[in-house]
């Protein structure tokens, strides 16, 4: 499926709504808790100190692989001696597992079974009776989760229980309804993780391509003068930025700050939402302009610090921060698109890094940036060098904003399917 819209059945004319546990929904569905309409149980752990229980032909789940998407493999597996001296116990393709406790968000998170599998009694066990779809309940109790959270018990971690879990109230129209339901939402996540697939894939690429081509490793047609390797210092001026206690939103004077440099290789002065008071002096002495390039000063680690922004377009009347260094230009050898690209390249940043002092905090200065060294092909290379990465990234873009779009119309789904809002089956 290539298009979002196609996931869309026709709509058909609505129902009267009645006001329930859980909110307003169609008087021809009804509402139950998940104990009224499956069995609920938690899995087990065979003893560590038996080697024959473990690494067998049983796939063995734990919370970890319960990450709100369907589960067809476990990355432990225990023997048929391990499941019957435990707690653990064979289940079948359609399971639900859900999440009792576990590290950071992992805890409320749910998963569907494809294959059968046993699991640990960090995971509740939810088998649905016949008559009601796994895959709606799945995507239910997913759209669910932050709520499902708040059910925890308090004490010294906030744990779910089987109690809770049983108690969970589930919205339920007709099977074939449910079923359709499911249908629409997982063609939506079939869409959102090809999307993904192929965001990740265009930045491996891209990453591929940098690594050679900003190197010299692979050259251009066209071109094969050497590549000279100046030093930083010989390409920029570098000066400390503006220290004030205080930036704020609003009106004011635009500043760089360190969020703007370490989020982007290119800065844009439409997205400076920093905001100080400055005096003329300091709007003279610490301006910003055209082709300047910034440099993350401090950080907690070294692999945060020297990390290049280019402006790409006039800031006027701007300022930059005392968190930054600003690298001016002295002449026009380093293209300012090419810099883009070949400031953040391995090859430089790993210069950068070692030069790096680290006291209470990650450190770097003029004097250390100036001694990287860039690799720099001749002008006109470099100009084709960024024009082929600058097309690169245009193509991450456009997926990216796919991507986003359909992770949107998805939570739109998602509020309006299983409300019953919008109906792909005529009520009965």
């Amino acid at each position: 499926m290539t298009e979002m819209a196609a996931v869309y059945r026709p709509i058909h004319e609505a129902e009267t709504f009645v006001q329930t546990d859980i909110g307003l929904l169609p008087t021809s569905w009804r509402v139950s808790s998940l104990g009224e309409i499956a069995t609920v149980s938690a899995g087990g752990t065979p003893s560590r100190n038996v080697p024959s229980y473990w690494d067998g032909g049983i796939p063995w789940i734990t919370t970890a692989e319960v990450d709100s998407s369907n589960i067809d493999r476990a990355t432990q597996s225990i023997t048929l001696d391990g499941l019957k001296n435990s707690a653990a116990k064979l289940l079948n393709p359609g399971t639900l597992l859900l999440a009792l406790y576990g590290q950071g968000k992992t805890r409320g998170k749910v998963g569907l079974l494809q294959i059968a599998a046993a699991t640990n009694q960090a995971c509740a066990a939810i088998e649905l009776d016949r008559g009601h779809s796994s895959a709606f309940v799945f995507h239910f109790l997913r759209a669910q989760y932050e709520n499902i959270r708040k059910l925890s018990n308090i004490g010294n971690q906030e744990n779910l229980s089987g109690a809770i879990v049983r108690s969970i109230k589930i919205p339920l129209p007709a099977r074939s309804e449910q079923q359709a339901i499911a249908e629409a939402l997982s063609d939506a996540d079939a869409l959102i993780e090809s999307l993904a697939l192929l965001l990740t894939k265009r930045r491996q690429i891209k990453q591929g391509a940098m690594q050679n081509l900003l190197t010299g490793r692979k050259r251009l047609a066209g071109f094969n003068d050497s590549w000279p390797q100046p030093t930083l210092g010989e390409l920029f001026d570098f000066k400390n930025g503006l220290n004030k206690a205080k930036a704020f939103f609003g009106h004011g004077t635009p500043i760089v700050n360190y969020m703007d440099v370490f989020s982007a290789p290119a800065l844009f002065s439409e997205k400076l939402v920093g905001r100080v008071s400055v005096v003329a002096d300091e709007l003279r002495n610490y301006d910003v302009r055209k082709g300047d390039v910034f440099f993350t000063r401090t950080s907690e680690t070294t692999n945060e610090i020297g990390l290049s922004s280019v402006m790409v377009d006039e800031a006027v009347n701007a300022v930059f921060s005392g968190f930054v260094l600003r690298a001016r230009p002295r002449d026009k050898r380093l293209n300012s698109r090419f810099a883009v690209y070949a400031l953040r390249s391995e090859c430089v940043r790993a210069q950068i890094v070692a030069r790096a002092s680290y006291t209470t905090r990650a450190l770097i200065n003029g004097r250390l940036l100036g001694a990287a060294r860039v690799p720099m092909p001749q002008p006109r290379e470099q100009e084709a060098l960024a024009e082929i990465l600058e097309d690169m990234d245009a193509g991450i873009l456009a997926v990216e904003g796919k991507l986003d779009k359909a992770l949107q119309l998805k939570t739109a789904m998602m509020q309006a399917l299983l409300t019953g809002r919008i109906r792909l089956v005529r009520p009965l």
